[in-house]
């Protein structure tokens, strides 16, 4: 995080100036004198103005410290009864099938002809909102082309940010074009409270708004130092915000194949999950979304 900085003027400023005047200052020295100062007097407004233009950008650029996501979104999402372990959720291959491979950009002619038609027609489909689809899409598509014994899917990627956020939803947020959600989402302070792990502070504040302790950020709800590991540039301007869904998105597809990890099968997709969250729980409601969605986007690849 930036920090505000300035520069202090010191008094000795003044007195350099006093005592290089003459004792019996003629017209000419004084008006010398004026024009000196009158510049100062320039200069230190300048600076002054200046230093409260890089205060409000500093400000701008950070979030607020606000606990959004004080209850988990998916609260009301029941668990799958599964045995963790024993076998992992339907695939659901983005664009026209998981056989191709593509850049993250572009379909085959069989299916829907760009990732933004599919993700429209996959919208309708699970009720997932095109935009976020197209984050998660793009995140599968990307990890086939550099990790492709991964096999992490769409629908997984979409089953985590349902519990996060609601797909960038949560607390009245809305998802822009832009994929960035309307209000930043950032959660309860991580300070050993009931519930809540103690993490301190890792980014002063840089990413959570929240010099203190740490609070997961994002759609995708990545701690700070975590996202500092796993950060990730999904919408290729360049940078890699938590904030962003299609980096969010990716960062947390990188994550989930760490290590080598193969997504689809039933012990390395339950191992991936547990590690995003180490609750059975958790991973059994991921597990039941993930499965919907994908079956209920098989009837994409069909649709030319």
């Amino acid at each position: 995080m930036r920090t505000r900085t300035g520069k202090n003027e010191d008094d000795p400023i003044d007195a350099s100036v006093e005592e290089a005047a003459p004792a019996a200052p003629a017209p000419a020295p004084r008006s010398a004198s004026v024009a000196v100062l009158t510049r100062l007097i320039v200069v230190l407004a300048v600076l002054a103005v200046a230093g409260g233009g890089i205060w409000l950008v500093t400000r701008a650029s950070t979030p607020e410290a606000s606990p959004l996501t004080t209850e988990i979104p998916a609260l009301q999402v029941k668990a799958a009864d599964v045995r963790p372990g024993s076998v992992a959720p339907a695939g659901g291959a983005v664009a026209g099938g998981a056989e191709q491979q593509t850049s993250p950009q572009q379909a085959r002619s069989t299916g829907p002809a760009t990732l933004s038609q599919w993700a429209t027609q996959v919208a309708a489909a699970t009720g997932v909102p095109a935009r976020a689809l197209q984050a998660y899409g793009n995140a599968e598509l990307a990890m086939r082309a550099d990790q492709p014994k991964c096999k992490i899917s769409w629908a997984t990627l979409a089953g985590i940010g349902r519990i996060e956020s609601n797909h960038g939803q949560y607390a009245g947020a809305v998802l822009g074009a832009d994929g960035r959600p309307s209000k930043p989402i950032i959660g309860v302070p991580l300070d050993g409270s009931a519930g809540v792990q103690a993490i301190g502070d890792t980014d002063g504040g840089r990413y959570d708004g929240d010099a203190g302790v740490d609070r997961a950020v994002g759609p995708m709800q990545f701690i700070p130092s975590t996202w500092r590991k796993w950060a990730s540039d999904g919408n290729g301007d360049g940078l890699g915000d938590p904030q962003q869904i299609d980096d969010a998105a990716l960062g947390a597809a990188r994550y989930l194949c760490a290590g080598g990890r193969d997504m689809a099968s039933p012990s390395g997709w339950w191992a991936g999950i547990l590690s995003y969250n180490n609750s059975t729980e958790y991973a059994q409601k991921v597990f039941g979304l993930a499965d919907g969605y994908a079956k209920g986007a098989q009837s994409v690849r069909k649709q030319g």
